[in-house]
């Protein structure tokens, strides 16, 4: 039988990478849960994350009854993946959890891979992942097909936008199991101001250098307000994939004396070296880094694209439209010219983060949406 409503639940949370806003969202999610007395437990790859993940999972496991598992995921499909169900699946029976969330497309599928229990709810969190590929190429429709054959395998979807959620249903299909949708949220430290560092330059960027956070349209809007008179400078905060791709693009545009690379640095750290964000990204479901930076209060302007806009707000004016270059040197103008606007839209921004999107309010929703799932059940 499901557990009674007042026992703690048994809360496996199943993860390929634990890397970007994914293993941030899992952290505060079994954070929260383990100060609610609920038993968390995580399983992530032990192939990615490097130091930085391997630090976070020994900070949190002392607080995790379930404790932090790793085992190597693939990326893509592979052979090894039988070698991870049957590892995966004496886990499970060792642990006993009552739900098994999986987030990201592969560990969402292997939770999703067991058969239905009467005890134990399915719980599926995309995250963007296969959502991303579009459905005319080989990837877009082969993990179409993939979450279609699991649709009805999942008790809950928890969407961390509703962008998220109206994108599955337009490319999967509606499924049967409960559907909720919980944004990602920050901790009550992370509405403390940001100080602007000395050194700060014009605009600053902080995320992962993937092609679809959009780092180099950045670049390419710097050049272009740069060809315009406008010698801004940029510092940008990350690593990933294409770090020696943008190198040589600021090269090739001759712009090293105006961008400079810090690395992968925290968050707040990043913000202090700019006077205004900027996210350019391409595709994003619920970006992190938009809600931490409006709770700081940092003045910033953002792509309208995937779910950003139910951040700022649909109507926002310091959204700007996507993949356009020229729109985004035209926003990052308008915003440096006038600062006091560009403060002030950050101000009523850091309230509206206030009131929809705390790590108390994900923790709850998460919790609600299992619940609801066990009831059903």
């Amino acid at each position: 039988m499901p557990p009674p409503p007042d026992q703690p639940l048994r809360i496996l949370h199943a993860v390929r990478a634990p890397v970007g806003g994914i293993i941030r969202h899992i952290l505060d999610l079994a954070n929260g849960q383990a100060d609610r007395g609920h038993h968390v437990g995580i399983l992530a790859d032990g192939l990615t994350g490097g130091e930085r993940a391997d630090k976070a999972l020994a900070e949190i496991a002392p607080r995790l009854a379930l404790g932090v598992h790793r085992m190597a995921i693939r990326r893509e499909p592979s052979p090894d993946d039988l070698l991870v169900w049957a590892r995966m699946t004496l886990l499970i029976r060792k642990l006993r959890p009552d739900v098994l969330h999986g987030h990201g497309a592969k560990a969402g599928a292997f939770a999703r891979l067991r058969r239905r229990s009467d005890d134990r709810i399915r719980v599926y969190t995309p995250h963007g992942g296969s959502l991303h590929y579009p459905l005319n190429t080989f990837k877009g429709e082969f993990y179409a097909r993939l979450e279609r054959t699991l649709m009805n395998s999942t008790d809950l979807f928890l969407f961390e936008s509703a962008f998220a959620r109206d994108t599955y249903q337009r490319i999967v299909g509606t499924p049967r199991g409960i559907v909720r949708s919980v944004f990602n949220g920050v901790t009550p430290e992370e509405f403390e101001p940001v100080v602007t560092a000395e050194d700060a330059t014009d605009i600053a960027y902080v995320g992962e250098f993937r092609h679809i956070k959009g780092a180099d349209l950045l670049i390419d809007a710097v050049a272009r307000l740069h060809t315009g008179g406008r010698k801004l400078t940029l510092t940008l905060g990350g690593d990933g994939e294409e770090m020696t791709a943008l190198k040589a693009q600021v090269e090739k545009l001759g712009l090293a004396g105006s961008i400079r690379f810090i690395g992968h640095v925290k968050a707040r750290y990043g913000f202090s070296k700019g006077r205004l964000l900027v996210v350019p990204s391409r595709g994003d479901s619920m970006p992190y880094v938009v809600i931490e930076a409006g709770a700081a209060g940092i003045p910033m302007i953002g792509a309208r694209v995937g779910g950003i806009p139910e951040i700022f707000g649909a109507e926002s004016t310091a959204l700007f439209a996507p993949s356009n270059v020229d729109a985004m040197a035209e926003a990052i103008g308008a915003a440096l010219a006038d600062p006091q606007a560009t403060a002030e839209r950050a101000v009523v921004l850091r309230a509206r983060i206030a009131r929809h999107f705390s790590q108390q309010a994900m923790v709850e929703g998460v919790l609600a949406g299992y619940r609801t799932a066990f009831a059903d059940h």
